[in-house]
Parts: structure tokens; C-alpha cells; sequence
């Protein structure tokens, strides 16, 4: 085997996540990757055949061990729990948790895949639900009951009305660092993981939580 192939490849998947977390999928050339990453164009398709092989690849690097996390953390609070449902914080908080460590445990190089895994959540497209649908499948199969035994008074539309806040809340907190510091500046430190992860877990609870909204509609304010 050629030993020079595993780093071509890593310096594709390395170039790929950096250019698709700055400019997107689709503002993102072949030719870019294979230029940032310092190989020519035949080893993308001799490696991956394809960018949209390509973009799967990147998650499956890096949404693989965090969708595993996810669920060894879930399954141990409800291990803890036993017959009862889990606390919805720690639900939360298995799901949350291992997307924001990442750049922690990669020393700093996950910073690019948490970008872009906030900006994929919210750019729409057919290549993108191609591969996040079979990445989360296993995922949403384990949370979506544990949430449902936790909040069992909402009902199935309004739980998944919030569960799509919670995503993306989460999806936004990934890729809008830059933003926060508009409205806060520098009181709030986005590469606090563990701070983060403590502050959306309660503002998520708090949401799930709420009462169910109104059907009346708000009275007009006009005379």
C-alpha cells in the first residue's frame, strides 16, 4: 500500500471541512479543496469519486464517535434512572455535550466541523438531507423516546415543534459564535465547552418545559 495515500486523504477531508464550514457546500469548488489541500484534482476521485462522497465522508470522520457519545451518555442515565424516565437535563445534555467537546478532544481541530455542522443544520438542500437523515437515524430512535417519557403532557406536535428549537438553538450556538460577540462581546466565552454546554442545557430545559402556548390570539393594541 502506498503510505503516502492516508495523509492525501486526510489532507482532503482536513481542506474539505475548513472550505465547506466557511463558504458552504455549494460555494465550494472541487478545485478549492484539491488547492487548500495541496493535491491535484485525481485524488479527490480517486479517494471519494464525488463532493458530495466527499461531504459524506467529512461527517461520517466526525459525526460517527459524537452520534456513539450521544448514546453511551444516554444510555447510562437511563441506567441511573432504572424504571424512571432520566432528568430531562441529562437527556439534553448527552445529546448536546459531545458536538461541543469536540474541539477540545481534537485539540482545537474540531473548531471547523462544529461550524459546519451548525451551518448544515440551517442550509437547506437535497445533499444535505441525504446524509444527515441515516447519520441521526440512530440518534433520534434513542432520544425521541427518552424526551417523550420525560415530558409526557406534551403532546406529539408540540414536543416536536421544540425539538426543532432544540436543534436549532444547538445548530446556531455551533455556527454563530461570530454573532454572539455582536450582542455580548466578550462576556460570554463561545470555547467554554463545558460553560456552553451548562447554559443551553438550562435555557433548553426551561423551553421544553414551558407551558403549552395560547390559542387565544394576543389583543390589539391599536385604539
Amino acid at each position: 500500500m502506498n503510505q503516502a495515500e492516508p495523509d492525501t486523504k486526510t489532507r482532503l477531508l482536513d481542506a474539505a471541512e475548513t472550505l465547506f464550514a466557511e463558504r458552504g457546500f455549494a460555494a465550494t469548488s472541487l478545485r478549492a479543496i484539491t488547492a487548500a489541500a495541496q493535491v491535484n484534482l485525481a485524488a479527490v476521485n480517486y479517494h471519494f469519486r464525488s463532493k458530495q462522497a466527499l461531504l459524506e465522508a467529512v461527517f461520517a470522520r466526525r459525526l460517527g464517535p459524537i452520534n456513539r457519545r450521544r448514546l453511551e451518555l444516554l444510555a447510562s442515565a437511563q441506567a441511573r434512572a432504572g424504571r424512571r424516565a432520566p432528568p430531562l437535563e441529562e437527556i439534553l445534555e448527552a445529546f448536546i455535550g459531545p458536538a461541543f467537546r469536540l474541539r477540545a478532544e481534537l485539540a482545537g481541530s474540531g473548531t471547523s466541523f462544529q461550524r459546519l455542522m451548525g451551518r448544515l443544520f440551517s442550509e437547506p438542500g437535497e445533499h444535505v438531507q441525504a446524509i444527515l437523515k441515516p447519520q441521526f437515524a440512530e440518534v433520534a430512535a434513542g432520544f425521541l423516546p427518552a424526551l417523550e417519557r420525560a415530558l409526557p403532557r406534551l403532546p406529539g406536535a408540540e414536543l416536536a415543534a421544540r425539538i426543532h428549537f432544540m436543534v436549532g438553538a444547538m445548530a446556531h450556538t455551533l455556527a454563530g459564535t461570530h454573532v454572539m460577540q455582536l450582542f455580548v462581546g466578550d462576556r460570554c466565552d463561545p470555547s467554554d465547552a463545558e460553560g456552553t454546554i451548562r447554559r443551553l442545557v438550562s435555557f433548553l430545559a426551561a423551553g421544553l418545559r414551558a407551558p403549552l402556548p395560547s390559542r387565544r390570539r394576543p389583543r390589539s393594541t391599536r385604539s
